[in-house]
């Protein structure tokens, strides 16, 4: 994916947004849905609204990134709304959904690679950096959070960082290509319905193709009956903020 003006894609998402909500929908609901989103987004747009987002900067005072919900363009934010809004991971649930995933599985973290399906700004990319990942990857579909992403994994550092390996890419994570080798995936809720069918359609192509050790981690699980229903996925954990899943080829 190399979308070069970010511009002329807001109508199209919009369209696509439509589309996909009327598929599922009907075409009232889906034109109620884009209106109540766009109203949302204009709520959300007051100084007020926008000021209480920088709430989750002492993450970036710390380790001077970029991380925070309240630095994104207004571009950004409506994409969002027709994708999924940014947002960070809060430090501390980080650490408790990964000690969460080990004391259940005693997995070593040395095999394996962290995925970040809806990576944003990067935090969880600098976060799980702290773990001796094999590797660690980044997936944002918009172009402006990405270009931070790689900024913020560029200026990064950290007497805790164990991993070196950090990548992001932009490219659509519901398609992306998974690396090889054993997987920790993470979502943090970034896509509707249909984003969720085809991102569980490619892990389940992926690890039929190429069947190795993998684990799911969603944080804000609003769609995991889905996931429940997925013959590619096994919940073993979690509460209510998140859901921990053994991915099976």
């Amino acid at each position: 994916m190399n979308p070069s003006n970010q511009e002329l894609r807001i109508l199209p998402a919009a369209r696509k947004y439509w589309r996909d909500r009327a598929a599922e929908a009907g075409g009232v609901a889906a034109t109620h849905d884009l209106l109540a989103s766009l109203w949302g987004f204009l709520r959300n747009s007051t100084p007020s609204r926008l000021r209480q987002l920088y709430g989750d900067a002492e993450y970036d005072w710390d380790y001077r990134v970029n991380t925070t919900s309240g630095a994104v363009g207004w571009r950004e934010r409506l994409l969002g709304v027709f994708h999924s809004p940014y947002q960070p991971t809060e430090p501390v649930l980080f650490r408790e959904m990964l000690d969460t995933l080990q004391g259940l599985t005693r997995l070593n973290f040395n095999e394996f690679t962290f995925v970040d399906l809806g990576s944003g700004k990067g935090r969880t990319l600098l976060m799980a950096a702290d773990y001796p990942f094999r590797r660690v990857v980044g997936v944002e579909l918009l172009p402006a959070l990405n270009e931070i992403a790689q900024q913020n994994l560029a200026r990064y550092r950290s007497d805790s960082q164990k991993c070196f390996a950090l990548e992001a890419v932009c490219a659509d994570a519901t398609t992306f290509p998974l690396p090889g080798g054993p997987l920790v995936i993470y979502l943090f809720n970034p896509f509707p319905e249909t984003g969720m069918r085809r991102t569980l359609a490619n892990l389940a192509r992926t690890l039929g193709e190429n069947p190795r050790p993998a684990f799911m981690i969603y944080h804000n699980p609003q769609l995991e009956d889905m996931l429940c229903e997925s013959a590619a996925l096994k919940k073993i954990g979690g509460t209510h903020q998140y859901s921990i899943f053994h991915a099976c080829g």
